[in-house]
């Protein structure tokens, strides 16, 4: 998970390294056990003497494996595919499954973070992390961040070392 150390400069070292938080993946496990529930169902009430029983099991089959792809494969996929690396240069985001995009924010860039959580959010432990950059993008919003007090004030510190010259944080 995040950024391999070869992609590292020299002196730049990984602060911190995650994926987004885990409740992106609750839809995902709830649709998994629908579909098998209603697959496991189907089987069941399909009677074994019905002429086109086969077809019809077939059919259910590949239902609930498209349903289980769409709803729960991919999702999961890019979960695990998205990480987000704080480093004590950059903040880097890589997302994707089949085409890989890769976003590096220059912490010297970085004007300004904020973080944002409702009720159920503060609950869970994430969040909103919202950075300001003056580069061509910027309000940039990350949501679903784990422990967003924690990386949000790694990511001012980051930030506050970068604009004091301290670029490794030492």
């Amino acid at each position: 998970m995040g950024l391999p150390d070869h992609y590292l400069a020299d002196g730049e070292r990984v602060v911190l390294s995650f994926h987004p938080h885990w409740k992106r993946l609750i839809l995902p496990v709830l649709a998994l056990i629908v579909v098998l529930a209603a697959a496991v169902a189907a089987f069941i009430f399909i009677p074994g003497d019905y002429e086109y029983a086969g077809y019809a099991r077939g059919a259910v089959a590949v239902v609930a494996f498209v349903a289980l792809v769409l709803w729960t494969i991919v999702p999961y996929l890019r979960w695990v595919t998205t990480s987000y690396t704080l480093t004590s240069h950059r903040f880097a985001i890589s997302t994707g499954v089949l085409n890989k995009s890769e976003d590096d924010i220059p912490l010297a860039k970085v004007s300004s973070v904020s973080s944002d959580q409702r009720l159920l959010e503060r609950i869970l432990g994430c969040g909103t992390l919202r950075v300001e950059s003056a580069s061509e993008k910027g309000d940039i919003d990350y949501r679903d961040i784990p422990q967003i007090q924690r990386v949000r004030h790694e990511l001012f510190r980051l930030v506050e070392d970068a604009a004091d010259g301290n670029i490794d944080g030492e």
